[in-house]
């Protein structure tokens, strides 16, 4: 069986996050036999767009496949966004410092928006809140499929509340760090091996 990760970035990010530079370097220098189909997209500002395009790849990434192993690994609104594709598609997910309530943590940056990484400009609105109050998963079904990675100094989001809502999955809690998970690439190898990727 094939593996697939699927690397969902943040509010205003993009690919060239750091985040997903570390874990597709160390993909890249693993084994050719055991080495997983790495996707980061650039996930659109608006939600409905954003999940209407991941779930078409990740539809044709299946039947291309036949049978894959798939596993999400979202930060902060990508870890709202993989924890909705999750329960969609019975995969794995692997949260970092993720948003809960996108629709309120989002609220004070109403209005125009620049991203850093990608250089778009767009205007945030309640449209955007709308969208994303769809994509609301009251409660996983399978906390084993679900790993946290958490930081209690995340200046954002309030880590206690994602402790809470992945009540019984793997969770890593870490004193200390900030919204984008400092010293992130210590945690690429139990994001693997979570993954079942044999040689992380």
């Amino acid at each position: 069986m094939s593996a697939t990760i699927v690397y969902l970035h943040g509010f205003n990010s993009g690919p060239a996050s750091a985040k997903a530079q570390q874990l597709g370097r160390a993909i890249a220098v693993l084994d050719p036999r055991s080495r997983p189909t790495y996707f980061v997209p650039q996930l659109h500002h608006r939600p409905a767009t954003a999940m209407r395009e991941l779930m078409a790849w990740v539809d044709t990434a299946i039947s291309h496949s036949g049978e894959t192993r798939l596993t999400l690994v979202g930060s902060s609104l990508g870890g709202f966004y993989a924890t909705f594709l999750a329960e969609h598609y019975g995969a794995k997910a692997v949260l970092i410092n993720p948003a809960i309530c996108p629709a309120m943590s989002l609220a004070p940056y109403l209005g125009p928006q620049r991203n850093p990484v990608s250089g778009e400009t767009y205007e945030l609105t309640r449209e955007h809140f709308a969208e994303l109050e769809a994509f609301n998963v009251a409660c996983v079904t399978e906390p084993r499929r679900y790993f946290l990675l958490v930081q209690t100094g995340d200046e954002l989001l309030d880590w206690r509340e994602a402790v809470a809502f992945y009540a019984g999955a793997w969770q890593s809690v870490q004193g200390g760090g900030d919204h984008a998970f400092e010293h992130f690439e210590t945690q690429v190898a139990p994001i693997l091996r979570f993954s079942g990727i044999a040689d992380s």
